[in-house]
Protein backbone atom coordinates (compact mmCIF):
# COMPACT_ATOMS: atom_id res chain seq x y z
CA UNK A 1 0.00 0.00 0.00
CA UNK A 2 0.84 3.74 -0.87
CA UNK A 3 1.57 5.58 2.37
CA UNK A 4 0.13 8.16 0.11
CA UNK A 5 -2.90 6.66 -0.05
CA UNK A 6 -3.40 5.30 3.54
CA UNK A 7 -2.99 9.26 5.04
CA UNK A 8 -6.05 10.03 2.12
CA UNK A 9 -8.01 7.80 3.92
CA UNK A 10 -7.31 9.43 7.43
CA UNK A 11 -10.16 11.53 8.77
CA UNK A 12 -9.21 15.65 9.58
CA UNK A 13 -7.92 16.06 12.97
CA UNK A 14 -10.73 17.13 15.06
CA UNK A 15 -10.02 20.30 17.59
CA UNK A 16 -11.20 19.87 20.94
CA UNK A 17 -13.99 22.23 22.06
CA UNK A 18 -12.95 25.81 23.19
CA UNK A 19 -12.39 26.23 26.94
CA UNK A 20 -14.64 28.96 28.42
CA UNK A 21 -14.84 31.68 31.06
CA UNK A 22 -17.08 29.34 32.80
CA UNK A 23 -17.18 28.10 35.29
CA UNK A 24 -14.62 30.41 37.07
CA UNK A 25 -11.20 28.26 38.98
CA UNK A 26 -10.97 28.92 42.15
CA UNK A 27 -8.21 30.86 42.30
CA UNK A 28 -10.50 33.67 40.44
CA UNK A 29 -13.43 33.10 43.10
CA UNK A 30 -10.42 33.64 46.02
CA UNK A 31 -9.60 36.39 44.17
CA UNK A 32 -13.50 37.90 43.56
CA UNK A 33 -14.24 37.34 47.53
CA UNK A 34 -10.81 38.83 48.66
CA UNK A 35 -11.78 42.19 46.39
CA UNK A 36 -15.15 42.46 47.77
CA UNK A 37 -13.80 42.25 51.41
CA UNK A 38 -11.14 44.86 51.01
CA UNK A 39 -13.53 46.79 49.36
CA UNK A 40 -15.88 47.05 51.85
CA UNK A 41 -13.32 47.51 54.49
CA UNK A 42 -12.11 50.35 52.69
CA UNK A 43 -15.91 51.34 52.41
CA UNK A 44 -15.98 51.50 56.16
CA UNK A 45 -12.98 52.71 56.67
CA UNK A 46 -13.80 55.99 54.79
CA UNK A 47 -17.19 56.60 55.87
CA UNK A 48 -15.87 56.50 59.39
CA UNK A 49 -13.35 58.61 58.56
CA UNK A 50 -15.90 61.11 57.27
CA UNK A 51 -18.17 61.01 60.02
CA UNK A 52 -14.96 61.62 62.55
CA UNK A 53 -13.69 64.84 60.08
CA UNK A 54 -17.56 66.42 59.36
CA UNK A 55 -17.14 68.51 62.29
CA UNK A 56 -14.20 70.20 61.31
CA UNK A 57 -15.67 70.90 57.96
CA UNK A 58 -18.54 72.22 59.22
CA UNK A 59 -16.53 74.40 61.68
CA UNK A 60 -14.52 75.88 58.63
CA UNK A 61 -17.33 77.15 56.95
CA UNK A 62 -18.33 78.71 60.26
CA UNK A 63 -15.07 80.00 60.65
CA UNK A 64 -15.27 81.34 57.25
CA UNK A 65 -18.88 83.04 57.96
CA UNK A 66 -17.37 84.34 61.29
CA UNK A 67 -14.57 85.86 59.28
CA UNK A 68 -16.64 87.59 57.02
CA UNK A 69 -18.59 89.57 59.68
CA UNK A 70 -15.59 90.00 61.46
CA UNK A 71 -17.18 88.70 64.94
CA UNK A 72 -15.32 88.93 67.80
CA UNK A 73 -13.12 87.03 69.88
CA UNK A 74 -16.00 85.75 71.76
CA UNK A 75 -17.54 83.91 68.85
CA UNK A 76 -14.34 81.81 67.29
CA UNK A 77 -14.08 81.16 71.24
CA UNK A 78 -17.49 79.35 70.97
CA UNK A 79 -16.85 78.15 67.54
CA UNK A 80 -13.74 76.28 69.20
CA UNK A 81 -15.39 75.27 71.81
CA UNK A 82 -18.09 73.41 70.50
CA UNK A 83 -15.66 72.05 67.61
CA UNK A 84 -13.82 70.72 70.68
CA UNK A 85 -16.67 69.54 72.46
CA UNK A 86 -17.43 67.69 68.89
CA UNK A 87 -13.66 65.58 68.92
CA UNK A 88 -12.66 65.44 72.40
CA UNK A 89 -14.58 63.86 75.64
CA UNK A 90 -17.05 65.74 77.07
CA UNK A 91 -15.85 66.03 80.85
CA UNK A 92 -12.18 66.75 79.43
CA UNK A 93 -13.23 69.71 77.06
CA UNK A 94 -16.11 71.36 78.78
CA UNK A 95 -15.54 72.74 82.35
CA UNK A 96 -12.08 74.31 81.01
CA UNK A 97 -11.67 78.04 81.00
CA UNK A 98 -9.56 80.85 81.14
CA UNK A 99 -5.37 79.50 81.26
CA UNK A 100 -6.49 75.80 81.10
CA UNK A 101 -8.54 76.07 77.94
CA UNK A 102 -5.73 78.17 76.24
CA UNK A 103 -3.28 75.67 77.24
CA UNK A 104 -5.34 72.74 76.20
CA UNK A 105 -6.14 74.79 72.85
CA UNK A 106 -2.31 75.24 72.01
CA UNK A 107 -1.34 71.37 73.65
CA UNK A 108 -3.58 69.74 71.32
CA UNK A 109 -2.10 71.43 68.13
CA UNK A 110 1.36 71.37 67.89
CA UNK A 111 1.61 73.57 64.71
CA UNK A 112 0.58 76.56 66.79
CA UNK A 113 2.85 78.61 69.71
CA UNK A 114 1.54 78.89 73.03
CA UNK A 115 0.41 82.16 72.99
CA UNK A 116 -1.59 82.12 69.47
CA UNK A 117 -4.83 82.20 71.64
CA UNK A 118 -3.85 85.13 73.57
CA UNK A 119 -7.08 87.40 72.06
CA UNK A 120 -9.22 84.41 73.85
CA UNK A 121 -8.35 85.50 77.31
CA UNK A 122 -10.73 88.59 77.23
CA UNK A 123 -13.88 87.82 76.02
CA UNK A 124 -16.02 90.26 78.18
CA UNK A 125 -15.08 93.54 77.04
CA UNK A 126 -17.43 96.81 77.21
CA UNK A 127 -17.00 97.25 73.17
CA UNK A 128 -15.70 94.46 72.31
CA UNK A 129 -13.02 94.60 69.14
CA UNK A 130 -12.62 93.00 66.04
CA UNK A 131 -10.55 89.64 65.75
CA UNK A 132 -7.78 89.87 64.35
CA UNK A 133 -6.57 88.39 61.50
CA UNK A 134 -4.32 85.87 63.67
CA UNK A 135 -6.75 84.96 65.46
CA UNK A 136 -8.73 83.55 62.17
CA UNK A 137 -5.45 81.91 60.86
CA UNK A 138 -4.58 80.14 64.59
CA UNK A 139 -8.16 79.26 64.72
CA UNK A 140 -8.66 77.83 61.23
CA UNK A 141 -5.06 76.35 61.81
CA UNK A 142 -6.37 74.39 65.31
CA UNK A 143 -9.74 73.33 63.46
CA UNK A 144 -7.77 71.90 60.48
CA UNK A 145 -4.44 70.69 62.94
CA UNK A 146 -5.74 69.08 66.34
CA UNK A 147 -4.70 65.62 67.02
CA UNK A 148 -7.63 63.70 68.08
CA UNK A 149 -6.94 59.98 69.27
CA UNK A 150 -10.21 58.14 68.48
CA UNK A 151 -11.20 54.99 69.56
Amino acid sequence: MNPEMMLGQLAPLREPPAIGWWPLAPGWWLLIALTVVTMTALALWLTKRHRQRRYRHLALAALSELKTQRAPSAAINRLLKTAALKAYPQDQVAALHGASWLQFLSGTCKKLEADAFAELEQPYQRDPAESSDALFLAAEQWIRGHEVQHA
